[in-house]
């Protein structure tokens, strides 16, 4: 495994992750999340590089300048690590909002993507503010009361009670911000990115000719499962992996997980 750091145009520092030899698959974290996320489902001894960007205010990078914190900027990081690594073309996905920086690197022209994975997506073709209005009140429960008080307080507000009725993963999820080591990214980042999206119209998400892989599951408020399906239905010969809810069982989400990746992205699978 190899760790490093470069700068990106504007200044910012970047932390980024390697591992493995063999067909590079640039691999992404969902909003907040540490690199443990990606790499808990990524298949392992299969001739696969990931190669992981920490987004800005994410594990060791730098915050950079808030106003820019968008899905379309994280993705042009992403593009940057690439050159950085002296990599042309790879395999590109990632959870979440690792989906998002991954469909809207392969929306638009973009030779370099050659098969594209989005797992759980949270976004289709336009912004998703109602089921991830919990990240943004989580960001005014934290600013206005801090980390310990702040997540007694969202406990038990109706936005909090709302996402644990539906997914406790994702409730977890939630609370899970309040435990962040800076607050201050915490707050740029959920102010801002859940009312993103990545701006790829259906006419492009249609557009889509490399190899797709979409990973979804039930019981995610989130990532609702309809997502999933629904650009499944919109990209051209997209496979669908229907895999366990961590909130039913997390050993089954993660072997499954892992074993739709490693189909797809080794020579058994994911060509067209």
């Amino acid at each position: 495994m190899t760790a490093g750091t470069f700068t990106t145009a504007d200044g910012c520092a970047l932390a980024f992750d390697v591992a493995g030899k063999g067909y590079p698959v640039l691999w992404q974290h969902g909003l907040g999340a540490p690199l443990d996320q990606p790499v808990e489902v990524f298949p392992e001894d299969t001739g696969l590089q990931r190669v992981t960007l920490m987004c800005r205010g994410h594990g060791a990078s730098a915050l950079g300048d808030p106003s820019r914190l968008s899905i379309a900027q994280f993705a042009e990081d992403a593009l940057a690590l690439l050159d950085h690594l002296g990599i042309e073309q790879a395999a590109v996905g990632g959870i979440s909002l690792g989906a998002a920086i991954a469909l809207r690197l392969a929306g638009f022209p973009a030779p370099r993507v050659a098969k594209l994975v989005l797992a759980r997506p949270a976004w289709v073709d336009a912004p998703s503010i109602e089921r991830q209005h919990g990240y943004h009140v989580a960001a005014q429960y934290l600013e206005k009361y801090g980390a310990e008080e702040g997540a007694e307080r969202f406990r038990v507000s109706p936005e909090f009670l709302e996402v644990l009725a539906a997914s406790a993963d994702n409730a977890a999820s939630l609370i899970g911000f309040f435990k962040r080591p800076r607050p201050d990214t915490t707050i740029a980042l959920l102010t801002r990115i859940p009312l993103d999206w990545p701006g790829v119209s259906r006419a492009r998400i249609e557009a889509i000719r490399q190899p797709v892989l979409i990973i979804g599951n039930d019981q995610d408020y989130v990532h609702p499962l309809s997502y999933a399906r629904e650009l499944a239905g919109l990209i051209p010969g997209a496979q669908l992996a229907e895999i366990t809810s961590k909130t039913v069982d997390r050993a089954a989400y993660v072997a499954e997980f892992r074993n739709a990746l490693a189909d797809f992205l080794s020579d058994r699978g994911g060509d067209r």
